[in-house]
């Protein structure tokens, strides 16, 4: 299981969604690892890059409105983060449909996907709960 409680912001949607990013790439990742033949994994990864085109997008909307909400103050840069994210799963969106989809391209999406997913959710995002917890403190 990847998913660790110490990843948790303590915001039930922020969580939750979190969680299902966590489980989607999980099982993405099983799925690349497994002996099967390659052509039976290419469905996985269309059906994996599809949600993550879209609930990627959700996900920051909604994350971006909580961070306003509290007035955290990276938010701009927090934000030019997630932008920055958004367009490289699009170019490998784009990749894939010219070059169509090759194990080494695949894999090299899968690793980013999991360094970003521990690096975005377990340090950046975890400032926003630290912020959070301070402004409660002096409450």
């Amino acid at each position: 299981m990847m998913w660790k409680e110490k990843y948790t912001l303590g915001v039930d949607l922020i969580d939750a969604q979190h969680m299902e990013l966590f489980e989607r790439v999980e099982s993405f990742m099983l799925v690349l690892r497994s002996k099967e033949p390659w052509e039976s994994k290419v469905e996985k990864v269309k059906e994996t890059l599809d949600f993550m085109k879209e609930y990627v997008v959700k996900h920051f909307h909604d994350e971006e409105a909580y961070q306003k909400k509290v007035c955290y103050p990276d938010c701009e840069h927090h934000c030019q983060v997630h932008a920055q994210f958004t367009a490289e799963v699009g170019e490998f969106v784009r990749l894939f449909e010219e070059q169509g989809y090759q194990e080494p391209l695949v894999q090299k999406f899968a690793g980013k996907l999991l360094a970003w997913l521990i690096n975005h959710v377990a340090a950046t995002d975890q400032k926003i709960a630290d912020y959070v917890h301070r402004l409660e403190e002096q409450a």
